[in-house]
């Protein structure tokens, strides 16, 4: 009876064992602690290689993605917040916003975070209580200028009648739409905030005639130029690549008092695992982190970084960014503007569409 036993209790041993070792949230038998990240699902392969790998190994812990487009990981967190497993949420700058208003996130300790204090100023000013900005992009204009006749220097260039039939902008529910209507109510001298936009309005209604389409993808865009159709266009620096080989000689350039459009990092009402997701923010903010992430090589992510302190590749595209973005980007401020945004999109369709 006593071999009987004893047997026993070495078979439930050896399960046990075989049970930990089958836990990839273990390490040498001890538990390794969980950050649940939800994030952007492009370049999966690219960010694991670049960041949450290292993540793991420097901290030993294991990282737990979650990945979708925006709108729908806002959403789920929005539809279960009370038992939701995520504890980091990386979105874009409105819905951030948005996450924020609803009460979606905790208001974060900057203390916690020493990497903040090395953001680019523009990035700097969003830090009104919610997660940082850790990487961002800029609106510019792409044009040929022979088939325009002048050099486009700025926005302003953008009304004149020369113009006629010959420029795509983005359409309202792109990522710089709203972007674009404060460059409108800019053209006009007035704050969006002053007026709700009604300056802008009217200036985008002014606008029309030079206005051939208002597009959604790039690659919208790139047709458009490659065909003739257009030989102006408003495209965020991601679109360059693209926009670029649809016509020899094009120009790009970012006009003063551009705009810029930052992602950024909140911490979950309901997270779990806070020392991890501050560890987490401030390693995301490292330059060492922001180097790796802003770099093109071996299929690099290309990131624009916010730490002013990355040393970028001169002449690259992300350095052409970053300097315009430091020098004189703004941000929408979606405080005021969400509020705004259906009225906007009724009003951008009045006068562009109808």
């Amino acid at each position: 009876m006593k071999k009987f036993v004893t047997g026993l209790l070495a078979g439930a041993m050896a399960l046990s064992l075989c049970a930990c070792s089958g836990n990839g949230n273990t390490d040498g038998g001890e538990e390794k602690q969980v950050l649940v990240v939800s994030s952007f699902n492009l370049a999966e392969d690219i960010t694991a290689r670049d960041v949450f790998e290292p993540f793991e190994e420097e901290f030993n812990c294991k990282v737990t993605k979650e990945l979708d487009v925006v709108s729908t990981r806002l959403q789920k967190l929005q539809q279960n917040q009370e038992n939701s497993e995520v504890d980091i949420i990386e979105l874009s700058q409105v819905t951030a916003t948005q996450g924020a208003q609803a009460g979606l996130f905790q208001e974060v300790d900057y203390s916690k975070i020493p990497n903040i204090e090395n953001q680019i100023d523009v990035a700097q000013a969003l830090n009104k209580g919610y997660g940082p900005a850790y990487t961002v992009n800029a609106l510019g204009i792409i044009y040929d200028k022979e088939a325009v006749g002048f050099e486009i220097t700025s926005w302003a260039d953008l009304w004149k009648p020369e113009l006629k039939n010959k420029i795509a902008i983005p359409t309202f529910s792109n990522t710089f739409g709203p972007a674009f209507v404060n460059i409108a109510s800019d053209y006009k001298g007035v704050n969006v905030a002053d007026d709700n936009g009604d300056a802008a309005f009217e200036a985008l209604a002014e606008l029309k005639p030079n206005v051939v389409k208002t597009y959604s993808k790039s690659a919208d865009v790139a047709n458009m130029m490659s065909s003739g159709e257009i030989d102006v266009a408003v495209v965020g620096d991601y679109a360059y690549n693209v926009v670029n080989k649809a016509r020899e000689n094009l120009t790009f350039f970012f006009p003063e008092g551009t705009y810029a459009s930052f992602n950024t990092i909140n911490i979950t009402k309901n997270c779990k695992n806070l020392d991890l997701a501050y560890k987490w923010i401030n390693y995301r903010l490292s330059v060492e982190v922001e180097t790796r992430t802003s770099s093109l090589e071996n299929d690099g992510l290309g990131e624009v970084p916010v730490n002013k302190n990355v040393q970028l590749e001169a002449g690259s595209n992300v350095e052409r960014t970053f300097n315009a973005v430091q020098s004189n980007a703004k941000a929408v401020d979606f405080d005021v503007v969400l509020p705004l945004m259906d009225d906007w999109s009724n009003k951008w369709n009045q006068a562009l569409n109808d």
